[in-house]
């Protein structure tokens, strides 16, 4: 299997040093390179062409949020997974919607890291469970602007088949392509194909901004 290309960003060099450490012992996992601040991120990502980066959220200079964005605005974008210690709302979803595909804690166990390089590899959720909770708990909250989130999302999911907003609300209940092809008896080829036209249909970067979008219009 391909190794899946890991660009480590953290302005603490010690602890680039540990996740190399890490995830040098894991077979289908290499570190393509290391970068101290967001600005150096994105000249890296350009250059390396990394699947991932592991992006730390306070850094000199551009930071972790500014640095997802510019790179999930861009052409061939690789994914970002934000691996921080600070995990309040305002951070998780604004990484969320700039097209991070996960938020994972620096106190997250390594194993735990690694897996969650390979659930984002086959197309699967890759939130902690304490920012999953936070999340849901945010879109359940009421007020105007919650009202007008909502009713924004509908009308984006009204573009869709209904196949595909079946599809759309599995994946923001947090199911797997796997999960989502045993409770809709579709091939998983299918539901992968369902992925791929809703990124199209609704111009969003990847699954979890489908479940962001998903739960906001509930």
């Amino acid at each position: 299997m391909t190794s899946i290309r890991v660009l480590l960003a953290d302005d603490d060099p010690l602890v680039r040093s540990g996740l190399a450490l890490m995830l040098g012992g894991a077979p289908d996992v290499e570190v393509a390179g290391e970068a101290g601040d967001g600005d150096a991120a994105c000249a890296l990502a350009r250059r390396l062409r990394p699947d991932v980066v592991l992006m730390d959220i306070r850094m000199p200079g551009t930071d972790g949020l500014e640095a997802t964005e510019a790179l999930r605005a861009g052409p061939d974008a690789p994914e970002v997974i934000i691996l921080t210690t600070f995990d309040t709302d305002e951070h998780v979803l604004r990484a969320l919607r700039a097209g991070a595909a996960g938020f994972l804690l620096k106190d997250t166990r390594p194993e735990e890291i690694v897996g969650a390089l390979r659930r984002l590899r086959a197309g699967e959720p890759v939130l902690s469970p304490s920012v999953a909770r936070r999340l849901i708990a945010h879109v359940a909250g009421g007020g105007d602007e919650a009202l007008r989130r909502r009713n924004r999302a509908r009308e984006r999911l009204a573009l869709l088949s209904g196949r595909e907003r079946e599809v759309a609300a599995a994946i923001g209940r947090g199911a797997s392509n796997a999960e989502i092809a045993d409770g809709l008896y579709m091939g998983l080829p299918t539901v992968k194909t369902h992925v791929s036209r809703i990124l199209t249909k609704l111009d969003l970067n990847n699954r979890v901004q489908i479940a962001l979008l998903a739960n906001d219009a509930e």
